[in-house]
């Protein structure tokens, strides 16, 4: 989900500089279209992941005129099926409002595994985005989670990550998709589960609530168990991550699949040097589930501003009218 270690920036000093060069060509195209009596007034969001793809149109006011959804959107993991899944939201919106891309004023994509600015350029070209900035998804998922406060955000969906947002920079870590990263997210609390009843199979951890819960879905069957896992991607896995976290409270081994989780995001946060007096925000399907284990003495937690889609269209309304 980003980039090598050698070339990180901050990533606010990322999005300004992608802006800009976007904002450059969109002052010609925009002359071109005036000239041509097409009103450029409406912004453009779109928020992809492992598990699905949300588009949205807002006018200059912020706005929702149109809305749309997609599949799984992972540009690393499938690019061309997030290039389906990216043109089937943005088409169900632009139905939705009765519009086209001539009258976007400007766009930003928000989408996991959008690793290299070839990929980017590649998108933008295949599917024909028009004053568009398309990057990775950490972003608008910053922006959608924290608006322009200052504050740390927890990202717990298919993947994870964990940035900090303070005195106007922007750092995050993790994010590295699941082979390599991805600790606490979903798709790797999911893989753990299974691990952990695989397990508890060979009579290494007690067969507790998870393993006996996780067996019955697959009637019993542990080779069923391996088939599942040659093939499954990180959604499939994020799928089994709710039964983890729902049998925590009363199996040792699934509380301790939470804790080497939390134990993960406090390092995290350690290595971006997060101040406790901050809030702390908690994103993605899994942010409900695992706020009690992070608990801590003078921890502020905080409520998501927004979405990832609505950290998307604040950043296409910023490009297109500061």
């Amino acid at each position: 989900m980003h980039k090598q270690a050698g070339e990180l920036q901050a990533i606010a000093d990322m999005v300004a500089a992608l802006v800009r060069p976007a904002l450059l060509a969109q002052t010609a195209r925009q002359s071109w279209s005036e000239a041509a009596g097409v009103k450029q007034n409406l912004c453009l969001g779109v928020d992809g992941g492992g598990s699905g793809c949300r588009a949205a149109l807002c006018d200059a006011q912020g706005q929702i005129v149109g809305v749309g959804f997609g599949g799984p959107a992972n540009a690393t993991s499938d690019f061309d099926g997030a290039c389906g899944s990216v043109a089937d939201a943005i088409a169900q919106a632009m139905d939705a409002a009765g519009t086209d891309m001539e009258h976007v004023a400007a766009g930003f994509l928000g989408l996991a595994g959008m690793r290299k600015p070839g990929q980017a350029q590649d998108m933008i070209a295949t599917l024909n985005l028009l004053r568009c900035t398309v990057t990775e998804d950490r972003p608008t998922m910053i922006a959608g989670a924290l608006g322009d406060s200052d504050g740390a955000v927890v990202a717990l969906g298919t993947g994870s990550f964990v940035g900090v947002a303070s005195g106007g920079i922007v750092r995050a870590v993790g994010g590295w998709g699941l082979q390599l990263s991805d600790q606490a997210s979903a798709a790797w609390i999911g893989r753990a589960g299974l691990s952990a009843t695989l397990e508890a199979v060979d009579n290494m951890l007690p067969m507790g609530p998870m393993a006996h819960a996780l067996l019955a879905r697959w009637q019993g069957d542990t080779d069923a168990i391996v088939d599942f896992a040659a093939k499954a991607r990180p959604a499939d896995y994020g799928s089994i991550a709710p039964l983890v976290t729902r049998t925590a409270k009363n199996d040792p081994a699934a509380a301790d699949i939470l804790r080497q989780a939390i134990l993960w995001i406090e390092r995290a946060l350690a290595a971006l040097a997060y101040d406790s007096q901050l809030p702390l925000v908690l994103t993605g399907g899994l942010g409900a589930a695992l706020e009690p284990w992070m608990a801590r003495d003078g921890r502020q937690f905080a409520k998501p501003a927004g979405s990832a889609l609505d950290g998307a269209l604040l950043l296409a309304r910023r490009a297109a009218w500061g």
